[in-house]
């Protein structure tokens, strides 16, 4: 795959299940101060990014937080539960990702879908997306480079218009230090529910 590759499959992840499916319902849940809780988890996600690559030089192997884990304390068993909850978060990762790919589209082509609707064509997508996978690398490296691109250029044209917006005046950058939560919410739980929100959008 090589470097370059990888770095557009990565951003193409971060930007597909954070920017594009996450930052509505993080600006929902914490008003217009949206940007500190996708600061705060960053932050976070840089501190797991540089310890995984400390263990990877140490420990070179592919089961990760797995064999980290057995490395540490030797138990099977909390090695297994680590193995099945990096497993159950690879599952709810792509259900989640497809679940909003499956919203929008219906969204942008005015479709009225129920819940099992929308779960059907998230299925599709799914189905869609492993059949590339098994016709090749190749075949899924050409496709996400394509996408990325595609969402690298719509996330370009949503800032030209938003310093467009700004130089003409109809900017209120007060607005980014407010905090909005629900009645039943104070803003530090709001934040850290959405914080770990925002966490998953880095991690895809």
């Amino acid at each position: 795959m090589g470097p370059g590759l990888l770095l557009l499959f990565i951003v193409g992840d971060i930007l597909g299940t954070g920017v594009y499916a996450l930052t509505g319902n993080i600006a929902g849940e914490i008003g217009g101060a949206a940007w500190a809780p996708i600061l705060i988890a960053f932050v976070v996600a840089t501190i797991t990014a540089f310890s995984y690559l400390e263990l990877v030089t140490k420990y070179p192997g592919a089961s990760g937080a797995a064999l980290y884990t057995h490395k540490a304390f030797g138990i099977h068993f909390m090695t297994f539960l680590v193995t099945f909850a990096v497993l159950c978060s690879g599952l709810t990762s792509a259900a989640t990702a497809s679940s909003a790919v499956a919203s929008n589209f219906a969204k942008g082509f005015h479709l009225d879908l129920s819940p099992f609707g929308i779960t059907v064509v998230a299925m599709v997508f799914l189905g869609v997306l492993a059949l590339i996978n098994l016709r090749g690398v190749s075949e899924s490296v050409k496709l996400n480079v394509v996408l990325t691109c595609i969402e690298l250029t719509g996330l370009l044209i949503v800032i030209l218009v938003g310093f467009w917006a700004a130089s003409q005046g109809n900017a209120d950058f007060s607005q980014t230090v407010v905090f909005e939560t629900s009645e039943d919410k104070g803003i530090f739980m709001a934040l850290t529910a959405v914080t770990s929100l925002a966490f998953f959008s880095f991690v895809g």
